[in-house]
């Protein structure tokens, strides 16, 4: 894991490539604990925000979808993606709406509402998508193993 994030700053986007779906791998299984997972997603939202390579920022965004399967992160340590978003192609904006719709925070929702009425038809059906993650959820009960 170290290795990776260390690798997330590499000079060479290839390299900094294959670390994000590294990370991404070590998210998808129940290898980190949460506290490892967050340091991992804070790192890849960084990388995502500042990075200039659309691939590179797509596999962390992906990579950071992953961590939802077996952890429920806070909205404050993805928020930073919002700074990004209306910059962002429709992929990885569509990968940053599931996100912020993943935490199943309220306060989540102005923050994908205005993509509600993106004028691409597929962002909007994602900003649908994560709106009703957020309205579907309970908080007596959360659908994500801590």
């Amino acid at each position: 894991m170290l290795a990776a994030l260390e690798a997330l700053t590499d000079r060479d986007p290839s390299r900094r490539d294959v670390a994000a779906d590294i990370l991404g791998d070590l998210l998808r299984g129940t290898a980190l604990d949460t506290d490892s997972a967050r340091l991992v997603v804070g790192r890849l939202v960084s990388l995502a925000v500042n990075e200039r390579v659309t691939t590179v920022r797509e596999s962390a965004l992906n990579s950071i979808s992953e961590a939802f399967n077996h952890h429920r992160l806070p909205l404050d340590l993805v928020e930073p993606l919002t700074v990004a978003m209306p910059t962002m192609e429709r992929e990885l904006l569509e990968h940053a709406l599931y996100i912020l719709g993943a935490t199943h925070d309220p306060q989540a929702r102005p923050l994908i509402e205005p993509f509600l009425h993106h004028p691409d038809p597929q962002v909007c059906e994602e900003a649908q998508l994560a709106a009703a993650e957020i309205t579907a959820a309970e908080p007596e009960s959360p659908t994500h193993n801590s």
